[in-house]
């Protein structure tokens, strides 16, 4: 049989096999299929928590992860490393305590996983007229319904190939953004932001791109402090301007800018006075003299500061209104970012005076023939007018988002409330009639009066107050820092 199946081309059974079923014993089988679907529904049915405390886990242990420097919204992304690697060992529980205080239970963590929606996702930008840009994307939804999110246009033209340095850039001049799919987006609603300019970007057809820069929360001021100037006419010393001007602007600190109004009392003297800051970005200089046409009171001086409160509304935190013999002062060592803190729930407030001499100048009578003439002039005129319980004219300063129009000496027309109660916190003083003086303003010398004591002329009682002389050296330094040395 079995010489003949090899010869037969190799037939494995000569005759019919048995089935393989009937050799096979069902129990056993049956019994170990029972077994091992019991174990893994065991298995399955296991505590999550003992799946992460096993060590198959590939979760990883928070002490080695804050070992390794990783950021805590990785600890679920990445594994924790194998004990048999070199590099990384568990140490013991017991140093793991010594090395670290046990975490309070109360105290919960947050762990940021993934990104929410997108501040802005930009579709198109074009171009709908000589001035004005629009551009279409979407933006995160909730940031809009429950945020304030902000958009800046700026137009960054090319660099001419003859020239060594590339323009600087075009900030628009008004920015605003619309929501235009009546409320039903979702996620993301769609954002049209219109870009307006004051001038016509590309004028020279060079080239160049717009830049939409998009900002979470609200749109910060430019500065924290914004003078508003009423109208400049006559015959204005140069030497008071230079001297007021350096010291409010480091009164008022960096993030402060000073705005003049040229209404024919800016000669080329007080020009060059100004011309080191104005180049320095700190002071912009209007030519309003146009106005002298349509007669106004003090050569339109309410028209002028309306103009600058509208024109700078959202410039500043705060916007100050006074005039160029007028310097603010804090007492008792006051800083202005204190002071500011203490009536920021005001929209506006008034500011006393300190009534000074034009004329009276203190000489030491030790030393009659000191030459004086190279004191700036708030540095020398130290005679502060005593008669209390006189309504004298105060100056002010608004958080200018919350009016509608404005005064000389304070606006009617705020939403919020005003204050008049800060003869402690700020006063200014006022140097009447010296910024005409062109010459000398020491007009007559007296000796200083003991403490306490008064000097009286032309009728009236006058105080030595040397608070404003005690800053001149400092002011002076300030100056030369900022704009070099200065000849008026």
């Amino acid at each position: 049989m079995r010489t003949e199946a090899a010869a037969g081309g190799g037939a494995i059974a000569a005759g019919p096999a048995p089935p393989a079923l009937l050799c096979f014993d069902l129990k056993p089988f049956l019994a170990a299929l029972t077994l091992l679907t019991l174990l893994t529904a065991a298995w399955q049915l296991r505590p999550y928590q003992s799946l992460l405390a096993s060590p198959f886990s590939a979760c990883p242990d928070l002490a080695v992860v804050k070992s390794t420097s990783l950021p805590s919204r990785l600890v679920s992304l990445h594994g924790k490393a194998s004990s048999s690697s070199p590099n990384a060992s568990s140490p013991p529980k017991q140093q793991e305590r010594r090395a670290a205080p046990e975490p309070d239970p109360n105290r919960r963590e947050f762990r940021a996983v993934g990104s929410a929606a997108v501040l802005f996702v930009q579709m198109g930008a074009y171009r709908g007229g000589p001035y004005t840009f629009a551009v279409v994307g979407l933006a995160s939804k909730p940031t809009h319904v429950y945020g304030k999110p902000w958009f800046r246009c700026e137009w960054v033209p090319n660099r001419p190939a003859n020239a060594s340095a590339s323009p600087p850039p075009m900030r628009a001049a008004n920015t605003y953004h619309m929501l235009p799919d009546w409320g039903y987006g979702r996620v993301y609603t769609v954002v049209v932001v219109n870009c307006t300019f004051s001038a016509a970007p590309n004028a020279d057809n060079a080239g160049g791109r717009l830049v939409l820069n998009a900002y979470y929360g609200r749109s910060p001021a430019r500065y924290d402090y914004l003078y508003c100037g009423s109208s400049l006419y006559g015959g204005i010393s140069a030497a008071r301007v230079r001297e007021w001007m350096a010291y409010h602007a480091r009164f008022f600190g960096p993030r402060s800018h000073f705005v003049f109004h040229d209404a024919g009392g800016v000669s080329p003297a007080v020009r060059a006075a100004l011309e080191p800051w104005v180049r320095a970005g700190r002071a912009t200089l209007q030519d309003v003299r146009a106005q002298a046409g349509y007669d106004g009171w003090y050569h339109n001086q309410f028209l002028v500061v309306n103009d600058c409160l509208h024109r700078y509304r959202h410039a500043a935190r705060w916007t100050f209104f006074f005039d160029v013999d007028e310097y603010i002062f804090l007492p008792d060592g006051r800083t202005l970012e204190g002071v500011l803190a203490e009536l920021e729930p005001y929209t506006q407030f008034t500011i006393e005076q300190n009534p000074m001499s034009s004329r009276l100048c203190a000489r030491d009578t030790g030393d009659p023939k000191t030459d004086y003439s190279n004191q700036w002039g708030f540095e020398k005129l130290v005679f502060r007018n005593s008669i209390t319980g006189v309504r004298r004219d105060r100056k002010y300063a608004i958080q200018a988002k919350n009016a509608y129009a404005t005064g000389v000496h304070m606006s009617e027309n705020v939403i919020g409330n005003t204050t008049h109660k800060t003869e402690h916190l700020i006063r200014y003083y006022h140097y009447h009639n010296t910024i005409n003086v062109l010459g000398e303003v020491c007009r007559e010398f007296v000796p200083v009066p003991p403490k306490g004591g008064l000097t009286w002329s032309e009728k009236t009682p006058w105080y030595y107050d040397d608070s404003m002389k005690r800053l001149a050296d400092a002011v002076r330094e300030f100056e030369k820092k900022a704009i070099g040395n200065v000849r008026v």
